[in-house]
Order: C-alpha cells, then structure tokens, then sequence
C-alpha cells in the first residue's frame, strides 16, 4: 500500500514524526505532501519545510517528501496512491477530518481515508503551538525533532 501524509509541517514536530514513523511502517511507500498555502502566513518557506522533512525522515528509505497546491485527491492521478493517512489528536480533528474524507471519496473513488490515532503524549502538540512558545522563548526541544529545533534558533521572526 502506498500512503499520502499530506501537511502544512510549519514546523514539523514530534506528533509529525510520530504519524510518519508509524505510517511509513505500514506503507510500502509514504509520500509527505506539504501544502502550498500562499494565503497563510508560515514561519518557514515551502522549500524550508521540504528540507527539514528530508532531514527529519533521512533515516526512514520509504518515504518521498513532495509538495502539492489545490486538491489533495488530484495527486492520486499524479502518484500511484492508496489511502489518504490522517493523524487525529482529538474528537474535534475527528469531526472535520471525516468531512474533508467523505468529499475526498466524492472527488476521487480510490481516495480511502486511514485515522491514525496520535501517541497520548503529543495529543496537545501542534506547529502552532510550537510557534507560539517559540516566539516567546520557550524550549521547544521536547516537541520538535533536532534539525527542526537547530532551524527555529537561527529563524527570526
């Protein structure tokens, strides 16, 4: 099976990690979609984030960071895609995630939508948060892999 983990990743973090891990374990090949939101003010650039995932996933072989603008279920006529791969942290994420997958299946028949649940211990974890506590000076290192934590320290903002 062939998986597509799509994400804005600004920045990546350890829930991030945690649902690549576990997937790319699962898939025979994980693609990394990072969403290209021209309209959202990010802390990193689109190619920032590619890299930093690159970095983060080094050590994982099947696993392809790729970009992606519009329509999540357009890539499966581009890439040979089996399931859509959701990390949920909530009953909140819950309820728009099977949304956003009963449209998806609308739009595209194989888009299948798999629900990972998140490690209890990063349930409360986003890349918001991690920028929120960034800009204040927190440490953020229990909630960002090192390369992200190395980047974060040298970004202004």
């Amino acid at each position: 099976m062939n998986g597509i983990y799509p994400g804005s990743f600004d920045p990546p973090t350890k829930g991030h990690m945690d649902i690549i891990e576990r997937s790319a374990a699962l898939c025979d090949h994980l693609y990394i979609a990072v969403l290209i939101n021209i309209s959202k003010k990010s802390l990193f650039t689109i190619p920032e984030r590619v890299e930093l995932l690159k970095k983060c996933t080094a050590d994982i072989e099947n696993v392809e960071i790729i970009t992606f603008d519009g329509l999540l279920v357009d890539l499966f006529k581009e890439y040979a895609i089996d399931a859509i791969i959701k990390g949920l942290r909530a009953v909140s994420d819950y309820e728009y995630e099977i949304q956003m997958a009963q449209i998806n299946r609308q739009f595209e028949k194989r888009a299948e939508t798999l629900f990972m649940m998140t490690n209890p211990r990063y349930s409360y974890l986003s890349s918001s948060i991690v920028k929120e506590f960034h800009r204040y000076g927190a440490d953020i290192s229990p909630y960002v892999p090192l390369p992200v934590l190395q980047a974060m320290k040298e970004k202004k903002e």
